[in-house]
């Protein structure tokens, strides 16, 4: 009986903790220890960057090589990062930071954001993965077992304020690489809109998203990538604009830079106002008109020369790379293509421009194109109007244009094998002798340049513009 008793007793005690529990929130783990002192030997992450900056090759170190210390700015709580710790060596105004290869998940509920953090250097490896500075165990960054975390990464009480680096989009560089970053002024363009942060149909491993400068709408995009292992993955891009804060990064082969956040709520967007640029809007039409004004294949091209149709324009405002013409051997014919692949440009900026037409003459005009990339990375692709342009390359970039905003343009993750249509874009609303441009823009830069890696390529091919 008296065991039968003992047992009640034990049974009520376990009800009574499980009844306190009313939901299955994480809080981070209350300590007592006081805030602890540098360790011997820690040396500031900067110094690490530039030893390896001088050697260019990784860095094993051996005993007693010290600590360094820093501030952690990734969480996995939502998901969007995996068994991995980035550190950034000041709280403000930092120079360097790492990603920290770490066999353990969750991590938010002992390294939360803002904690200070002492990692031990004894038998890890300092280097590059993926593009970025990390940390792990050989040149493959194995990451660091559970059984050690706590011997490799002391926690230190002290949590701080991370204050973000303002950038706009164009400022973003491999020096900003591992920091928090404040990414000012941008917004999702039109194409991106209605879509999950990280569920639509070619999200195999993340959710690429274009994220667009307000400030210059020729500036190239910068990709805003999701895991799609991340719980919000399957909510909407916010509409409006404003600013983001997130990791700056590359994507997984180092071709771009991308920008990773933590939650949604990093992205704080002002639901009622867009960027003010200059559009063309005037809706999808039901289907091509009766009456043909413009169509053109390329057929007529050589193989890689400058794509030079009777009428059009083919221009260089930036850079040493033009409008080409290729033969596609998916569709068994020729088409056009923007590479600036092995160009050593630091900025490729080409045009392609239709010959003019006068819009005053018919109605009912509607544009018809088909796209495709071959990794077209951080390289962006627009499609424009002018009603006044004068018809000569040097009026090009004097011009004012305006972005065809209903034009479907093929997205990053399409397979580089299907070309995609821009729906029936009618051009019914623009009036005067206008054209249309294709203006490409990437950039050679090697990961320090403002747009490193934009190297990849946009295929054009039947240009329609018919009418009623």
């Amino acid at each position: 009986m008296k065991n039968i008793n003992k047992l009640f007793a034990l049974l009520a005690v376990v009800a009574m903790t499980f009844s306190c529990v009313e939901d299955d929130d994480f809080a981070v783990p209350e300590t007592s220890q006081a805030v602890i002192d540098a360790p011997a030997g820690t040396i500031d992450l900067q110094a690490v960057v530039n030893q390896y900056r001088t050697n260019s090759t990784p860095i094993t170190f051996g005993e007693n090589a010290g600590f360094i210390e820093g501030y952690v700015i990734s969480s996995d709580e939502g998901g969007n990062f995996f068994k991995e710790l980035i550190i950034q060596n000041k709280a403000e105004n930092p120079t360097a930071g790492v990603n920290i290869k770490v066999d353990v998940t969750p991590l938010f509920t002992r390294f939360e954001f803002g904690r200070k953090v002492y990692v031990k250097l004894d038998g890890l490896t300092f280097g590059e993965a993926n593009g970025v500075y990390a940390l792990g165990f050989g040149e493959d960054f194995n990451r660091i077992q559970e059984s050690r975390l706590d011997e490799y990464i002391l926690r230190d009480e002290e949590t701080v304020t991370i204050v973000p680096i303002e950038v706009n989009v164009s400022d973003i560089s491999q020096s900003q690489e591992n920091q928090w970053v404040r990414v000012v002024d941008v917004q999702f363009p039109n194409t991106e809109l209605g879509k999950t942060f990280a569920s639509e149909q070619g999200d195999t491993f993340d959710g690429d998203r274009l994220l667009q400068s307000c400030a210059d709408f020729f500036a190239a995009p910068i990709v805003y990538q999701t895991s799609t292992f991340a719980d919000y993955r399957a909510l909407r891009l916010p509409g409006g604009s404003g600013s983001v804060t997130a990791i700056v990064s590359r994507d997984f082969r180092d071709d771009f830079f991308v920008l990773n956040s933590n939650s949604p709520e990093d992205i704080n967007f002002d639901p009622n106002t867009r960027c003010d640029f200059n559009v063309v809007q005037c809706g999808l039409a039901n289907g091509p008109g009766p009456i043909t004004l413009l169509d053109e294949n390329f057929n007529n091209g050589i193989n890689n020369q400058p794509t030079e149709p009777a009428g059009w324009t083919n221009y260089i405002e930036a850079g040493s790379i033009r409008w080409t013409t290729y033969f596609n051997s998916d569709r068994n014919s020729p088409g056009t293509r923007a590479n600036n692949f092995n160009s050593g440009d630091a900025s490729s900026i080409a045009w392609l421009i239709t010959p003019q037409i006068d819009f005053d003459a018919q109605d009912g005009e509607v544009l018809n194109f088909f796209t495709s990339n071959s990794f077209a990375d951080q390289s962006s692709m627009e499609v424009l109007f002018s009603n006044d342009w004068d018809g000569t390359p040097a009026g090009v970039e004097t011009a004012t244009w305006s972005a065809v905003a209903d034009a479907t343009i093929v997205s990053n993750s399409e397979n580089f094998r299907n070309f995609v249509s821009s729906g029936n874009v009618s051009l019914d609303c623009v009036d005067g002798i206008g054209a249309i441009a294709f203006r490409y823009q990437g950039s050679e830069a090697d990961g320090g340049g403002s747009s490193g890696g934009a190297n990849g390529t946009y295929e054009l091919d039947d240009v329609k513009i018919t009418s009623n």
